[in-house]
């Protein structure tokens, strides 16, 4: 891998056409300042005053970040949301990301959101205790049929499905059984989109798609009783493992030690990029997935896809306080940095 091949997949993203699909949540951010607090006079608690508020996409929507900021052509996110003023404000956040609101909106579901309440410090802010809210009853059947309807019908119009299963609950989210049943028929009747999901517990369900675990899931997924701190080796034999049962490639992240995309011909580590100072890895696998995805979609190698989820996690997780974002322009600010690591990538 050289200059100019990175150059080449960057200056490509600009045509593709990727949509995220799965749990989508606002990120709401309130910023408190304690020199403000007064104590309620009903309650004689302290009353955190809030001077400033930010909010942003979350779960799916940091996917859908990341690849706008990659320039990607266009960015489209497939989910279900309430009809609520979360909602409003999720939609708004994604038009201001040139995001493209694929939803369904119902007054049955919550808009998930993240709540968090941001202290501001002498030293920066602090973040204070979350508060989440989230769909906690079983998706209906209804808004289940319809959002497989839609994505048969959107599918056909993308480069690429990233699905996000961010809700731990089972069937409380968009990724229901039934919608990974359909995930696994959707590679054959679009044979020009490329799907790939990542799954905090339920990534050894999945099938047909290329699939992002951690050496954490991974080793969870195909093991009954897994070591709390799985090594390496397992987690690559685990990987493998799951390659023969999704019959895709898997993207195995050793979080420190890197990426190792596991095919049948290969599997090779593409270390990290050694990073200085303070970081915030709140997003990276995120961003690694969008870095992936998007050089996969541009004619990438599967290492050489890795290579460039790697610098893109490189310059997201220095940006503290936040889910982090890289431009192309940062991706080979990066490249420049650390290619020595990747000659022969």
């Amino acid at each position: 891998m050289d200059d100019a091949r990175v150059k080449a997949l960057l200056e490509k993203f600009g045509t593709l056409r990727i949509a995220v699909f799965g749990d989508l949540f606002l990120d709401k951010y309130l910023e408190i300042d304690p020199a403000l607090e007064e104590i309620s006079i009903e309650t004689g608690k302290p009353a955190h005053q809030i001077v400033g508020k930010r909010t942003q996409p979350g779960a799916a929507g940091t996917v859908c970040n990341n690849l706008a900021a990659l320039g990607v052509g266009r960015v489209g996110v497939i989910s279900i949301i309430g009809d609520d003023g979360e909602g409003y404000e999720l939609k708004k956040a994604l038009r201001a990301r040139r995001i493209e609101p694929l939803l369904i909106e119902s007054a049955e579901r919550f808009t998930p959101t993240y709540t968090k309440p941001m202290s501001r410090q002498p030293g920066g802010e602090v973040e204070l205790e979350r508060q989440d809210t989230k769909n906690r009853r079983l998706l209906l059947k209804t808004l289940e049929g319809e959002i497989i309807a839609k994505l048969k019908e959107l599918a056909p119009d993308f480069d690429a499905i990233i699905v996000a299963d961010q809700v731990e609950e089972r069937d409380c989210g968009v990724i229901t059984s039934r919608v990974r049943e359909v995930l696994a028929e959707l590679p054959e009747r679009c044979p020009n989109t490329l799907f790939y999901a990542d799954s905090r517990v339920r990534i050894g369900e999945f099938s047909n798609v290329i699939v992002k675990p951690n050496r954490f899931e991974c080793v969870k997924a195909m093991r009954e009783d897994p070591p709390a701190e799985p090594p390496s080796d397992l987690a690559r034999q685990c990987a493998r493992e799951l390659m023969e049962r999704t019959g895709r490639t898997v993207f195995l992240t050793l979080d420190k030690e890197g990426i190792c995309p596991t095919t049948p011909e290969t599997q090779d580590v593409l270390p990290c990029p050694p990073v200085d100072g303070p970081i915030d890895i709140v997003g990276a696998g995120d961003s690694v997935s969008a870095g992936i995805v998007s050089a996969l979609c541009a004619g990438a190698t599967p290492n050489q896809a890795a290579v460039i989820g790697n610098l893109v996690a490189s310059v997201t997780i220095r940006q503290l306080g936040t889910t982090g974002q890289a431009s192309p322009e940062q991706v080979m600010e990066a490249w420049n940095k650390h290619k020595a690591l990747y000659a022969s990538a």
